[in-house]
């Protein structure tokens, strides 16, 4: 796929550094619990760990119990899907629409009324204060 922000793989290394590089640019998963905006419920925006796009308003953060920060909704035409085979399951990969970094995997089990929980790596967001 071709996104309109593209950069070689060794910018992005030198960029992201290793852990960030190794979540968004090789889709990794950091361990549940750990991240920092697991827990993070102040209001704001979450954007891109490598771009630093807006992608998913504070409003639409729950607390999933999953150990990721979790949404309910991403900021329209922010986030693209992907169907995800790996690993022996069938799931739907998140992306950044305009770097393409992998953010984390969005599923139909939400309890909000959208029904949609995106499961989000810590590393794969920044985020910025209102």
């Amino acid at each position: 796929m071709e996104y309109p922000l593209e950069k070689t793989e060794e910018q992005w290394k030198e960029e992201l550094g290793e852990e960030r590089y190794r979540i968004l640019r090789q889709k990794g998963t950091e361990r549940p619990h750990t991240g920092t905006y697991n827990l993070h419920f102040e209001k704001g925006t979450y954007c891109c760990g490598a771009c630093s796009e807006p992608l998913f308003e504070s409003n639409s953060k729950f607390d999933a119990h999953c150990g990721w920060p979790s949404f309910d909704d991403a900021i329209p035409g922010k986030v693209k899907y992907i169907l995800d085979k790996t690993h022996g399951m069938t799931r739907t990969e998140i992306v950044c629409a305009n770097c393409g970094s992998h953010l984390g995997h969005i599923f139909n089990d939400g309890p909000t009324k959208t029904g949609q929980r995106y499961c989000v790596n810590s590393l794969s967001v920044d985020f910025k204060e209102e």
